[in-house]
């Protein structure tokens, strides 16, 4: 009797939300994402040095440059997966250029060009931003003037989705778990019978199925889960980022997926408030973000975290590079 996991796959492309090589091995998923804060998880694990030194060889033979160094090691982590996975990897600019798109667009374009430099194609690499206003403008520069293709994270609001989409990013991560959370920690319910009810769900619902009526190229990639009913219920949207914890889950489980998320659903679906079609230039965008409390404080709260680990991770590098 084939898994649930088998039966996701029939619908959903599955990615891996880790960066541990041998995870990827087990679960075989088409593609992969990181963040700083799992590379730092990483970097702790003996079975990753020989990454750790190389990058710091790298360092030192570049005079030491800090940031490079921290690009590379980006880049190394992004090698050793794109050996173990069919599809693309996720390669996260530092959360610290959330609100300088220039800089952002420079960072990006160095890390494609260091894979390069590895022998690998930028159609196997997806950079990674902050959906702020900046890193949404920062990603239409690089898809539009440098064929980069795009992954817009940190997403909690529709407004984001909308930008995202307007912009022509390649793809979006809208943060179930997160939003979950939220609700979680600001009503005290945990629990939904129906799992279509769970706010975090029902947002990655509402802009699937706007996206899919309205013909945006940009394709949905649900992240952040809390468990595999959030899971299940999206089965059916375009990709799925999801830990080895929750892949183990759903690989011992056995259950029949029918998609929730459907294609001709969506271009059916009736035009009341929650699909009809909008547009946000950077004052609307703003105000509307602000309005939203949750994904204003979600938002905030993961630059701050993205940055923390990036800056945890720059300090053990530092002393290895200063060592070297």
């Amino acid at each position: 009797m084939s898994s649930t996991l088998e039966h996701l796959r029939k619908h959903t492309i599955v990615v891996a939300d880790t960066g541990d090589f041998e995870a990827m091995r087990e679960y075989k998923p088409t593609d992969a994402t990181t963040n700083p804060s799992l590379i730092l998880a990483a970097s702790k694990l003996p079975q990753y040095k020989h990454l750790i030194d190389k990058a710091i060889s790298f360092g030192k033979a570049n005079g030491k440059n800090l940031e490079l160094t921290m690009d590379y090691l980006f880049v190394l982590f992004g090698c050793e997966i794109l050996k173990i996975i069919p599809g693309r990897v996720s390669t996260e600019v530092d959360a610290r250029l959330s609100f300088d798109k220039e800089a952002s667009v420079a960072k990006a374009r160095q890390l494609v060009d260091l894979y390069e430099k590895e022998g690998i194609s930028k159609e196997r690499i997806l950079i990674k931003l902050a959906s702020t206003w900046e890193g949404i403008q920062a990603a239409k520069q690089l898809e539009s003037e440098y064929g980069i293709h795009c992954n817009l994270t940190l997403l909690f609001s529709f407004c984001q989705a909308v930008a995202c989409a307007e912009a022509g990013v390649t793809l979006i991560s809208p943060f179930v778990g997160r939003i979950y959370d939220w609700y979680a920690k600001k009503t005290g319910k945990t629990v939904y019978e129906n799992g279509y009810d769970d706010p975090g769900v029902k947002s990655v619902t509402r802009i699937y199925n706007y996206y899919k009526k309205y013909d945006y190229k940009t394709v949905v990639m649900g992240a952040s889960f809390r468990n595999i009913s959030q899971i299940k219920c999206l089965a059916g949207c375009d990709l799925l980022t999801i830990s080895p914890s929750l892949l183990a889950e759903l690989s011992k489980e056995n259950v029949e997926l029918t998609p929730s998320l459907r294609v001709e659903s969506a271009k059916s679906a009736a035009v009341d408030d929650g699909l009809r079609h909008v547009s946000f230039d950077e004052k609307k965008f703003r105000w509307h973000l602000n309005e939203d409390e949750m994904a204003t404080d979600k938002l905030s709260e993961g630059i701050r975290k993205f940055a923390e680990d990036a800056v945890k991770l720059e300090n053990i590098i530092k002393e290895q590079l200063e060592r070297a």
